[in-house]
């Protein structure tokens, strides 16, 4: 009996110390896999951050060469806008230049008009206007006795055409009507399209006046410029109206 306890005793001391050194074999290979397991996803990752490191040191020349073509494009569009813009700008400074000149042109030819002197017993008081063309462009040609704020006392006043290099120019030329000095004339204003004078006879307009015909001015005088501002032409018209010696 007791050789039985004796040998079962020996038995499951076997048994049990076999079961013992088991248990940590298997607990340490599932130890070494997840050490395993865990080793390989810390050099997944540190694998990941590197690729995300080396990605973020530069761009690739196809990315350049992207960024570039990009950059070229929007600096054209911004350069042509900015060209355009700055042309619309010339262009309309020019048109005010060449109508303000104009304006200023007329509104004077107007007040000496006004105030243009004629007596019939003075011959060397006058009004005459002549009709001219030059390449079937009016080209009025006027000259009067007027009081000029230019020079004291009575002055004798010219407009006339000349043409210079294919356009229309118009001068002033002022002088004494008791001298036969010639003086030089004054460009006005270049590249006209016409100039035009027109007298008020018995309710009809004229192209053509003298006074030493007519022994007398005008009712009215009609002024006319034309020019081109860009791509249209301009007229400019003023009625003046001799006043000196005539009924208010």
């Amino acid at each position: 009996m007791s050789l039985f306890l004796g040998k079962n005793k020996h038995h499951f001391l076997y048994h049990h110390h076999k079961n013992y050194s088991v248990i940590p074999a298997c607990r340490e290979s599932s130890a070494r896999k997840k050490d395993s397991g865990q080793a390989g996803m810390t050099n997944q990752t540190h694998l990941s951050s590197g690729d995300r490191l080396i990605n973020k040191q530069g761009f690739t020349l196809i990315e350049v060469l992207v960024s570039v073509a990009i950059l070229s494009v929007v600096l054209a569009a911004i350069y042509s806008t900015f060209f355009l813009a700055q042309r619309a700008v010339e262009g309309m400074d020019e048109s005010l230049v060449k109508l303000q000149e104009a304006r200023r042109a007329l509104d004077i030819l107007r007040c000496e008009l006004d105030s243009s002197f004629f007596i019939k017993a003075d011959v060397n008081t006058l009004l005459q206007i002549k009709d001219r063309d030059s390449y079937g462009k009016s080209a009025s040609e006027l000259t009067f006795t007027t009081f000029s704020v230019l020079q004291p006392g009575l002055s004798r006043v010219s407009y006339y055409i000349e043409e210079k290099d294919g356009s229309l120019n118009l001068f002033k030329k002022i002088d004494s009507p008791w001298t036969q000095e010639k003086t030089e004339g004054i460009e006005i204003i270049e590249n006209l399209d016409a100039f035009s004078i027109e007298a008020k006879y018995h309710d009809q307009w004229v192209k053509t006046w003298d006074t030493e015909v007519n022994k007398n001015t005008p009712e009215e005088i009609r002024i006319s410029l034309a020019f081109r501002l860009k791509d249209r032409t301009v007229t400019l018209s003023d009625i003046a109206i001799p006043r000196i010696d005539k009924p208010i």
